[in-house]
C-alpha cells in the first residue's frame, strides 16, 4: 500500500512520515533535499533555475515511484509528484519565473510520466497557515530556505487549497497543522493516528 503526505514547505511532511513509519512499521521514503544540486541556486535566482529544479524534482520523484510500485510492503512517501506539476511549476510560470516554452516542456514530461504511475491509495494533506509555515521553516534552520518570501509561500498555499479541493485520484485526509501539533503533543498525534486508522480501514 502507498500512503503519501502532501503540503506546503514547512508543513511537517517529513516529520509525520517518520512518525507514521515508526508507529505502523511502514517503510518511509523522503524527499532528498540535501543532495539536490539546484535548490540553493534556485532560491538565489528563481528565474534562472526554476526549470532545472522542477525537471530534477520530476525525474527523482518518478524514479522513486517506479521503485515504490515494485514493493510489497506499505510505504509512506514525503511529498508527491502531483504537487510539483499542479502547484510548484504552475506557480513559477504564473509569477513569470518560468518561460512558456519551459513550462509546456515540463507539462509534457509530467503527462508522459503520470500515465505510467499509480496514485497513492491515501493522500494525507497537511494544511498550515503562513505564520505556522514560517515558524517551522525557521525552526529547522536550512540556509537555502532563509530567503523564501512570504508572498511565495502564500501563492503556494492558495494553489494547494485549489488542488486538494479537486483531487480525485484516491482518498484524502486533511490535517490542520495549526490546531494539531503532532510533533510536540502526544494527544494531537493520537488524534492524527485515529483519523488515519479510520481511512485505512476503508483501504484493506
Amino acid at each position: 500500500m502507498h500512503i503519501a503526505i502532501g503540503g506546503n514547505i514547512g508543513s511537517g511532511k517529513t516529520t509525520l512520515a517518520g512518525l507514521l513509519a515508526k508507529h505502523y512499521n511502514w517503510e518511509p521514503h523522503y524527499e532528498n533535499i540535501d543532495h539536490n544540486p539546484y535548490l540553493t541556486d534556485f532560491y538565489e535566482d528563481m528565474q534562472r533555475w526554476s526549470f532545472n529544479l522542477q525537471v530534477y524534482f520530476l525525474k527523482t520523484r518518478f524514479e522513486q515511484l517506479i521503485t515504490l510500485q515494485k514493493k510489497k510492503e506499505t510505504v509512506v512517501q514525503d511529498r508527491t509528484i502531483y504537487e510539483d506539476a499542479h502547484i510548484f511549476a504552475p506557480n513559477l510560470y504564473a509569477m513569470g519565473l518560468m518561460s512558456s516554452r519551459d513550462f509546456e516542456t515540463y507539462k509534457s514530461l509530467f503527462d508522459i510520466m503520470s500515465a505510467l504511475i499509480t496514485p497513492p491509495q491515501l493522500l494525507i494533506y497537511l494544511r498550515a497557515s503562513i505564520p505556522v509555515l514560517v515558524q517551522q521553516i525557521q525552526k529547522r534552520g536550512r540556509d537555502f530556505e532563509s530567503s523564501i518570501r512570504l508572498d511565495y509561500l502564500q501563492r503556494l498555499n492558495e494553489r494547494y487549497e485549489a488542488w486538494i479541493e479537486n483531487y480525485n485520484l484516491g482518498k484524502v485526509l486533511i490535517i490542520d497543522v495549526d490546531n494539531y501539533n503532532f510533533v510536540d503533543n502526544p494527544e494531537h498525534l493520537s488524534y492524527v493516528l485515529d483519523k488515519i486508522n479510520i481511512q485505512l480501514n476503508g483501504l484493506f
